[in-house]
C-alpha cells in the first residue's frame, strides 16, 4: 500500500515487521519509464543472494511515475511506495525510504537509471571483507567512465576537488548515488536538504570510514535532469561551507575504529 505523507510527515520503521538484511532505497521525482526496469534489475542483481526489499520513494511527481509505480507495488511482494504530497528534495526523499526501511543495511540508487544495480554485490561483498568493522562504515561507487555530457563532467570535477580539499572527505566521486551503508550509522547523521551530497564527510564526522568502489555509469535515456548546472553549484557552495562548520564543530572520543 502507498503510504502518502504531507511535507511535516515522516514514515517510521516498525520494529515489529520481520527485519531484512537489505532494503534498497530510491527516490524518484518525475522519472516514468524508469522504475519498472530499474526494479527488475535489481531482482536480477539480489534475487537469491540475500532477503531484501526495494523502497522507491516518490517525491511529489507530476507525470506518469505514480502511477507506474503503484502497479509495481500491486505486483511485487517485495516493493513498496513512499510518496510525499509535495517535492522536498532528494535528500528528504531517501530519509524518508530508510526511516521505512526494513532492513539493517541500505543501498540506495538514483532513480535515473543511470546506476547499475549489477553493482550492489561489489558493494556487499567489500563490506563482507571488512568484517566487523562494516557497520561503522559507507561503501561508496566511483564512477569510471561517466555518461554525462562534457559540461557537468567538468562541473563535477570542480566540485569533488573543492569538496575534497574543503571537506577532507577521501571520496573521489563522493556525488555517486550508489551507496551502501548500515541503516543505523545513516540514521545517525544530520538532516537536511543536501544531505545525499555529503553522506562521506559526514560518515567520517561520525567517526566513519569511507570505501570507494570502482561501478558503472550509464547514460540517462529516459527523462531529464533535475538539476541545473550553475543552480546545483550555487546551492552546493553554501551547503559545503555548512558541513564544513560542522566538521569543524565537531569533537570525537579518541577510540579504535
Amino acid at each position: 500500500m502507498t503510504h502518502l505523507l504531507g511535507p511535516n510527515k515522516e514514515a517510521v520503521y516498525d520494529g515489529g515487521m520481520q527485519t531484512l538484511e537489505l532494503s534498497v532505497v530510491i527516490p524518484v521525482k518525475n522519472e516514468a519509464g524508469n522504475a519498472g526496469p530499474l526494479a527488475a534489475e535489481i531482482h536480477a542483481a539480489l534475487m537469491g543472494k540475500l532477503d531484501y526489499e526495494i523502497i522507491f520513494v516518490d517525491d511529489g511527481s507530476s507525470d506518469a511515475t505514480i502511477s507506474e509505480l503503484a502497479s509495481l507495488e500491486a505486483a511485487d511482494n517485495k516493493l513498496r511506495v513512499m510518496r510525499h504530497r509535495a517535492s522536498c528534495g532528494q535528500s528528504q526523499a531517501t530519509i524518508t525510504g530508510v526511516a521505512a526501511a526494513r532492513g539493517t543495511w541500505i543501498a540506495t540508487l538514483d532513480g535515473d537509471g543511470q546506476n547499475d544495480p549489477a553493482d550492489i554485490p561489489k558493494l556487499l561483498a567489500e563490506r563482507d571483507k571488512l568484517g566487523e568493522r562494516a557497520p561503522r562504515a559507507l561503501f561508496i561507487g566511483r564512477r569510471g567512465a561517466r555518461r554525462d555530457n562534457a559540461a557537468r563532467l567538468i562541473a563535477s570535477k570542480i566540485a569533488n576537488a573543492v569538496r575534497g580539499t574543503l571537506l577532507q572527505d577521501n571520496t573521489p566521486d563522493s556525488g555517486c548515488g550508489i551507496k551502501l551503508l548500515a541503516r543505523d550509522l545513516f540514521l545517525e547523521l544530520p538532516r537536511f536538504n543536501a544531505l545525499h551530497r555529503f553522506v562521506p564527510a559526514l560518515v567520517i564526522r561520525a567517526g566513519g570510514k569511507v570505501i570507494s568502489v570502482p561501478v558503472n555509469h550509464r547514460p540517462r535515456t529516459r527523462g531529464v535532469s533535475k538539476y541545473g548546472i550553475l543552480q546545483r553549484g550555487a546551492i552546493g557552495l553554501v551547503d559545503m561551507l555548512g558541513v564544513f562548520w560542522l566538521l569543524r564543530r565537531n569533537t570525537l572520543p579518541d577510540r579504535t575504529f
